[in-house]
């Protein structure tokens, strides 16, 4: 009897040790130093490859876009991103036809597309303002737009949104086309056109007045969006990449808004120097007045205006979207009225 008695107590100590090691469940052991065990490991975040197709060719102006896959933004956001270019048309052209899922083009080219109906959308108006500019000498007798009266003003094409900018600039103070002598020049040749005093102005790009008084020319400029209100570039995606991938474009921003907020937050340098070491070698040389142009241009008055102060990177204002469009169709530019809000998504989240 006393045998049995042992036995059932063994019995129940066993039983008893079993339940609390099953209490413990998942509790791992600790090694002998008391550091706690490796967690289960986490499962990968999924990475979605994208592709974006940028205007023109590689150039260290598009840092943001460089930024973001360097620094691992993109990554973060569960991104893995390519660049590739081509001109602005095809850009949206190639966006549309979902060969591309994102476009990096100037803002004209968008409006020119939506009016003959190809189904795209900005969903981050990046560029808050546009680049033109009349560039004029200081001693050409030229302070303000009147004073172009009677002046050459060159200018790329009778097809460029430059001549467009030119024509409203010269409306708006009282004036029209005929008032001045207009010249094309090449894009390749225009700036010493002026620089030579071929010409009296050009009407191009403000990136071009930081480069000549860099270099030692005593210019001026007026800008144009002081008369019309434009963009440079923006980034695009179709209207059925949105539709149906609307998380990997909120991601995309978002990466872009951190590439953003980077350089603007004392990174420039760092990001002219690595966009030139790995992606526009072309500009070896040119990293000063690169970083010049980036912090009396891009920072100031490209990336950011008073919206995005309220409402981020990439922010819409429709207002100012359907004035550009208007203009555009006022001059003939595209037939079809457009409508901004069919057009831009103002700030997506």
């Amino acid at each position: 009897m006393m045998k049995k008695k042992k036995s059932l107590g063994l019995l129940l100590s066993l039983t008893l040790v079993a339940s609390l090691m099953s209490a413990c469940g998942s509790a791992k052991p600790s090694n002998e130093g008391g550091t706690p065990a490796p967690a289960a490991e986490t499962k990968p975040k999924e990475v979605k490859k994208v592709t974006v197709q940028m205007d023109g060719a590689a150039t260290p102006y598009y840092a943001p876009m460089y930024v973001a896959k360097e620094q691992g933004f993109f990554k973060d956001a569960g991104l893995d991103v390519d660049f590739v270019y081509a001109d602005a048309a095809s850009i949206v052209k190639n966006v549309a036809a979902d060969n591309v899922q994102f476009g990096f083009p100037n803002a004209d080219a968008v409006i020119t597309a939506k009016s003959q109906g190809i189904p795209v959308k900005v969903v981050h108006t990046t560029y808050q303002r546009g680049l033109g500019a009349t560039i004029f000498k200081n001693g050409k007798g030229i302070k303000e737009p009147k004073d172009l009266k009677g002046k050459t003003v060159a200018v790329t094409s009778f097809g460029s949104p430059n001549y467009i900018q030119l024509q409203v600039l010269l409306e708006k103070n009282g004036l029209n086309i005929k008032d001045v002598n207009t010249k094309i020049v090449g894009t390749g040749a225009i700036v010493n056109a002026l620089v030579s005093d071929e010409v009296d102005a050009i009407t191009f790009s403000m990136l071009r007045t930081v480069e000549l008084k860099n270099s030692g020319v005593d210019v001026a400029e007026i800008r144009s969006d002081d008369f019309l209100p434009s963009f440079g570039n923006v980034v695009v995606t179709s209207d059925k990449f949105l539709a149906g991938n609307k998380d990997t474009v909120v991601a995309f921003n978002q990466a872009l808004n951190k590439s953003l907020d980077y350089i603007i937050k004392g990174h420039v340098k760092e990001a002219v120097d690595m966009a030139i070491k790995k992606y526009a070698q072309s500009a070896e040389g040119k990293q000063e007045i690169t970083e010049k142009i980036f912090n009396e241009i891009f920072i100031p008055y490209l990336w950011q205006s008073d919206l995005t102060k309220k409402e981020g990177y990439g922010a819409a204002d429709l207002a100012r979207w359907q004035a550009s469009i208007d203009t555009q169709k006022t001059f003939d530019i595209i037939k079809t009225a457009v409508k901004a809000e069919d057009l831009v998504v103002p700030n997506l989240k």
